[in-house]
């Protein structure tokens, strides 16, 4: 997938709190002890699939995380 974002750092999947519409994705970023997080709509998160310990790349623009699944 291509992206105009400069940030894409691989990173792991370490927890994840659902809601009734929208979730929080806890990341912790590959080789580091650094965690980040990202919010996204249930929908979102079903059709990427993520679950805990799933590689994810954190694409990162200005306030913007957004979460890819290689």
């Amino acid at each position: 997938m291509k992206h105009g974002a400069r940030n894409d750092i691989p990173a792991t999947v370490t927890a994840i709190k659902r809601g009734g519409v929208m979730a929080q994705v806890e990341v912790e970023l590959v080789g580091t002890t650094y965690r980040m997080a990202s919010v996204m709509t249930v929908d979102s998160l079903e059709e990427l699939g993520l679950k805990e310990g799933d590689t994810v790349h954190v694409l990162a623009k200005a306030v913007n995380v957004l979460l890819v699944k290689p």
